[in-house]
């Protein structure tokens, strides 16, 4: 068994981006993402005041932006493998607007059926607003972004990006149930990861890569890319949920076990501590439960191992998107696998 004990050798994927070839990604993706948070207040033009209010509320310029940055370079690395092209088309750009404004909702959605008080380092709509109206802006905001695709034009990329939308409700389903069976549980862990998170990057990935250029290997090497980075994002999300203090983080630690999930650090500690086992049937339901479950992925290797999986994860989208045509943005892409990996909120 594979153990770590620090974060400072983490995984090696970007070793092949020589110190002149560096791309800070954000630097590089900032130009095409101008304006993106105002770009995304057109489409949500409002008649009431409160749900206009309510739209606007994430939309506060202030998130990483994390998602419009890995579908704009996508599509700049599809361009260049393609035609050597090294702008992005309107029809790309938009792919990234939509992306972000899909996983705006499914945050807005998220907050109401965690009932979670805060986010982003803030209170959540639903706090503010109350349960039903953010569920209404949730619904608002997934029917602008529907809005937004239909106007690209083009049916391949509508039934690409509407199946995140099924993914991300299936998802959800996949987090209220659970499995008895140990490997089962696995399964249906990283099931889960992949609908509510991976979705969403690999099918944007995807979109764009279909729109900049015909050759349908290189539209799985960007699905399999954004598939991979979103498993291994995920996972270090769930390993920060034991390691992170609230205020770094945004929001609560060890918010997942409140919820009643079992997440890979507490999968990977069952195997050490069996008795762990009652407590994720009874979803961590019992006085006492999510403290001691917390001790136990503490004492044990849960947190390593999923780190050690994520890794796997990055190594794998690092190989796939090895396979285009050399690009700044390419390296980029390397870039921010390893940045996934050591970021620490």
């Amino acid at each position: 068994r594979f153990h770590h004990t620090s974060t400072s050798h983490l995984c090696s994927c970007s070793k092949t981006v020589s110190d002149e070839k560096y791309q800070d990604p954000f630097q590089l993706g900032r130009k095409d993402l101008k304006n993106l948070y105002e770009d995304i207040k057109k489409e949500l033009l409002v008649s009431t005041a409160e749900l206009k209010e309510m739209c606007d509320y994430y939309f506060d310029g202030k998130g990483k932006a994390f998602r419009p940055m890995i579908v704009v370079l996508m599509a700049r690395a599809c361009n260049i493998h393609h035609n050597n092209s090294r702008e992005v088309q309107a029809s790309q750009r938009s792919v990234a607007i939509i992306a972000e404004m899909i996983h705006t909702a499914s945050l807005v959605h998220d907050d109401v059926i965690d009932d979670a008080n805060s986010r982003r380092g803030k209170m959540t709509v639903n706090q503010i607003w109350g349960e039903r109206k953010a569920v209404l802006a949730g619904d608002f905001i997934l029917s602008a972004a529907s809005v937004a695709l239909a106007r690209i034009g083009n049916t391949t990329i509508i039934s690409v990006l509407t199946q995140v939308i099924e993914d991300l409700v299936r998802g959800e389903f996949l987090q209220l149930g659970s499995k008895e069976n140990e490997n089962e549980r696995f399964a249906h862990y990283l099931e889960k990861t992949f609908k509510k998170t991976a979705s969403l990057i690999a099918n944007s990935c995807k979109a764009v890569s279909i729109l900049g250029c015909p050759d349908p290997k290189v539209h799985e090497i960007a699905y399999q890319y954004g598939k991979n980075v979103g498993i291994a994002f995920q996972l270090i999300d769930d390993v920060l949920d034991f390691t992170s203090c609230a205020d770094h983080l945004g929001k609560p630690t060890a918010a997942d076990l409140k919820l009643g999930l079992a997440t890979g650090p507490v999968l990977f500690a069952c195997r050490q501590f069996p008795e762990m086992n009652a407590m994720i049937m009874r979803r961590f339901s019992k006085p006492g439960d999510v403290e001691r479950a917390r001790k136990y992925v503490l004492q044990s290797d849960g947190v390593q191992q999923t780190t050690y999986l994520a890794q796997r994860y990055c190594h794998e989208a690092t190989r796939e998107i090895s396979k285009l045509r050399p690009s700044p943005e390419r390296e980029a892409l390397i870039q921010l696998t390893e940045m996934v990996l050591v970021r620490d909120k």
